[in-house]
């Protein structure tokens, strides 16, 4: 084992500790996307980045490309946080979460790139973001878990949350 292996290794040490910040706050709230997601998204963002900077290395010196890969993996994680938004009938949620999953994938290619102090200081920021900034509407409603509009009660019956959120009837339109 070298001392660049040994760095490298840090660098996504490094990538899924940043993670598990963000995620820890993302899952304090039980949001879908939690730990574990964040901490991947952001460790496999530092491989990504890795692989690309030394694994792609010219036979002739220098190194190819390697804004590619890390190019590629803006528009991956854009996708898996497209999984996490969703629509119901007068709301859209999971906007946050997937800027969240956005965020670690770029504290996962700042670890990767060796950029720690960019990397802490996006965490830091981003954790003050996700915890402090909700407005007061959006603090009363963490209490509430499960599916956007159904909440399942005691007797294991779902409910409907409010009354803005009644379906209609089958084959009518909504009044």
């Amino acid at each position: 084992m070298t001392a660049l292996d040994l760095e490298l290794a840090l660098r996504v040490v490094a990538a899924f500790a940043l993670g598990a910040v963000i995620g820890f706050e993302r899952e304090s709230i039980n949001q879908p996307a939690g730990l574990r997601t964040h901490m991947l998204v952001a460790a496999g963002s530092a491989c990504f980045c890795l692989a690309s900077i030394y694994g792609f290395a010219s036979p002739f010196g220098g190194n190819t490309d390697v804004s590619r890969v890390a190019a590629q993996i803006v528009t991956g994680v854009g996708f898996l946080g497209a999984g996490a938004i969703w629509r119901t009938t007068n709301t859209v949620r999971g906007l946050t979460t997937a800027a969240s999953i956005w965020m670690v994938a770029a504290v996962g290619i700042l670890c990767g790139t060796g950029l720690f102090f960019l990397a802490v200081t996006s965490t830091v920021l981003a954790t003050i973001t996700l915890r402090f900034m909700r407005t007061p509407s959006k603090r009363r409603q963490l209490r509430h878990v499960g599916e956007p509009s159904i909440v399942g009660n005691a007797n294991g019956a779902d409910e409907l949350r409010d009354e803005g959120d009644e379906l209609p009837e089958p084959g009518l339109g909504r009044r």
